[in-house]
């Protein structure tokens, strides 16, 4: 068991080497150190109840190095109200064993830390216990809000743990993610889209369709009006042919001439 877990941490390190981002504490870490010569720690099992430790912040511990992977996941694409994961190294450089208590992170704008966008669920361990000298990988599993809009997000992880009884925790990640929408074919915008769409598309119809009915009854209603006086004016003067309206108008013409 314990070639395992000394293997799978140094594929860790291999795999994150150069994409990954090493978030380093009070001590520099020995360079000519062989980390698979180095005995592996316990991990924990994730535990139901989790302390809070709401917004309380402890400091770093000396000697304890921590790193990130996201496993198969290089561009850190995080889907929003899907569950996402990444592995947590943790190394212990100290002079005492250390107890880790749980792993918390939270989402901020990339511009301004300050402007929390959501702080994620934090999971906790039992039995998680790393000796001196020793390192641990730790899975933590978390999703951001469905209704998070794609985009480029902060995200902030802490690894809280004990030694001696004192609280420490070190940040082991301080980077981005990419936030994108689920793949669902129908999501609640696009139905909306699509059914507003359609919607201008018969509200056009029934407005071009009513202009072009007012068109016809316009042009038949001209036509009926032209048609009706030619005909009412034949018929006058075929009754009024050799009344004295008629000569009135005959000698109105040759007094104009």
């Amino acid at each position: 068991m314990a070639i395992v877990f000394r293997v799978l941490f140094l594929a860790l390190f291999l795999l994150a080497a150069p994409l990954l981002q090493v978030a380093r504490c009070e001590s520099e870490p020995d360079p000519d150190l062989d980390i698979a010569d180095q005995a592996e720690g316990d991990i924990g099992l994730v535990g139901e109840d989790v302390h809070d430790f709401g917004e309380e912040i402890f400091s770093a511990a000396p000697g304890i190095e921590t790193l990130t992977v996201f496993p198969k996941n290089v561009g850190k694409l995080v889907t929003a109200g899907e569950e996402t994961e990444l592995l947590v190294g943790l190394k212990n450089n100290g002079e005492s064993t250390l107890n880790v208590i749980a792993i918390k992170a939270s989402v901020h704008l990339p511009y301004d830390h300050r402007l929390l966008v959501q702080n994620l669920t934090a999971q906790g361990f039992n039995n998680a216990t790393v000796p001196v000298s020793a390192q641990a990988t730790f899975p933590y599993i978390f999703s951001v809000s469905k209704f998070l809009q794609a985009g480029t997000f902060d995200l902030v992880g802490t690894i809280i743990y004990e030694i001696d009884q004192s609280p420490y925790q070190s940040t082991f990640y301080n980077g981005t993610i990419e936030v994108v929408e689920s793949g669902n074919l129908f999501s609640v915008e696009s139905v909306f889209l699509v059914t507003l769409g359609i919607a201008l598309l018969i509200f056009l119809g029934v407005w071009v369709r009513g202009q072009i009915q007012q068109l016809s009854k316009k042009s038949k209603r001209a036509a009926k009006v032209e048609v009706g006086t030619k005909t009412a004016d034949t018929s006058m003067d075929e009754w009024l042919q050799g009344t004295a309206y008629t000569q009135s108008l005959s000698s109105k013409s040759k007094k104009k001439k």
